[in-house]
């Protein structure tokens, strides 16, 4: 009797597994990143920024009496295998909450998958509209693409009083986004400003000489790049080379060290419309600040706040609604007011879950990213 009592208890181990009990005794949080490929430092920044913040809240007791337990997985900026790792961070780890730390491509294809779970889901960065548009337990911290690319053409005509307007737009979803909410606003609040210039570029692209000699013989007075730092980089310092002093205006896929790191003396001047003020003087931001460089070696960029927000905006939840489950989080996290983020007060969610904040603008001087101004116009951060 004794023996089939020990069997038995071997089967029960077997089938349910001896780490259950160790696992009820965390909370699992998914992150999804490139930690590989031509996005690894965008990769490396998010998750390090989350790093910082996982710690925070375990220093201060975890979650519900648990300690947060951050479940990272590198998707190499593919959306196949985003898909896939969605699926086992859902069945396998069995996550409460999920970080979108990626680009748009594959935040668009794994936001369903959450949704479908009913994992609260907040991306990180990415601007494409779908992710919001997946359903109600998807939401986005950082800013839809039109918001952004209005914000910079406020930034063009109101602080930099441009009226020839060159646009150079990469061939994806950020830079199509990105261009779509900029024209817009020329059209619409240009005051006279034009888009003298226009072209789109290839993703893999490497040399922009021959685009920017088309510019030089406009006489643009501006030149707005809508591109990631591999491609604002290489165009600041192939214009200088070329003698071009034109100011160029950049969006948040160039708010990177590496921007600086590439272009060199090229990047002085460069401004960029973002999402994380470097000079803002709230204690919890540069605290961040002086600890990701102290640790890391490397300035802070906005993808890695942008990602330290989102974690800490599901954490806040669950611990406001007291619970772990799905629909209580998501409620929460949709009645947020007045949060005070790394990337700004967030004033509130949208009914279809885009974040409602003030755009930052910021420029290189000595080689870092200062304060230049600020959106505040209510009609265009609100998506």
């Amino acid at each position: 009797m004794k023996l089939m009592k020990i069997l038995g208890f071997v089967v029960l181990v077997a089938i349910f597994g001896m780490g259950t009990a160790t696992a009820a005794d965390t909370v699992k949080i998914g992150l999804m990143t490139p930690l590989t490929g031509i996005g690894a430092p965008d990769g490396a920044s998010v998750h390090h920024s989350v790093e910082l913040a996982v710690e925070r809240v375990n220093k201060a007791g975890g979650l519900l009496g648990k300690k947060v337990e951050l479940v990272v997985y590198d998707d190499r900026l593919d959306t196949k295998e985003a898909v896939a790792l969605a699926r086992k961070l859902i069945e396998k780890d069995r996550i409460v909450g999920y970080v979108g730390g990626s680009y748009s491509m594959p935040t668009r294809a794994s936001a369903p998958i959450f949704q479908e779970a009913e994992i609260p889901f907040v991306a990180a960065y990415a601007v494409h509209p779908d992710i919001t548009k997946a359903g109600d337990y998807c939401f986005r911290n950082g800013f839809l693409g039109k918001v952004e690319g209005k914000s910079t053409g406020y930034v063009a005509v109101e602080m930099l009083k441009a009226k020839k307007i060159a646009l150079m737009t990469t061939d994806n979803d950020f830079g199509r986004e990105m261009a779509a909410g900029f024209r817009d606003y020329i059209k619409k609040q240009g005051k006279g400003s034009k888009i003298v210039f226009e072209q789109t570029y290839p993703f893999k692209e490497k040399d922009y000489k021959p685009y920017l000699s088309k510019i030089k013989k406009t006489g643009a007075d501006l030149l707005v790049v809508s591109g990631y730092y591999f491609h604002t980089a290489p165009i600041l310092k192939q214009a200088r080379e070329m003698g071009i002093d034109t100011q160029v205006l950049g969006e948040e896929g160039a708010d990177s060290p590496k921007t600086i790191e590439i272009a060199g003396k090229a990047a002085e001047g460069f401004i960029m419309v973002t999402n994380l003020n470097r000079d803002d003087p709230r204690p919890e931001v540069q605290e961040f600040l002086k600890e990701y460089e102290k640790r890391y070696k490397k300035m802070p960029d906005m993808v890695g706040a942008s990602a330290y927000d989102a974690f800490m905006i599901i954490c806040e939840a669950i611990k406001q609604s007291g619970s772990l489950k799905g629909p209580a989080i998501r409620d929460t996290i949709a009645a947020t007011k007045d949060y005070n983020a790394l990337t700004g007060m967030i004033k509130r969610f949208t009914d279809i879950g885009e974040v409602v904040k003030e755009v930052q603008v910021q420029i290189v001087k000595d080689g870092r990213f200062r304060y230049y101004g600020v959106v505040t116009d209510p009609d265009l951060i609100t998506p």
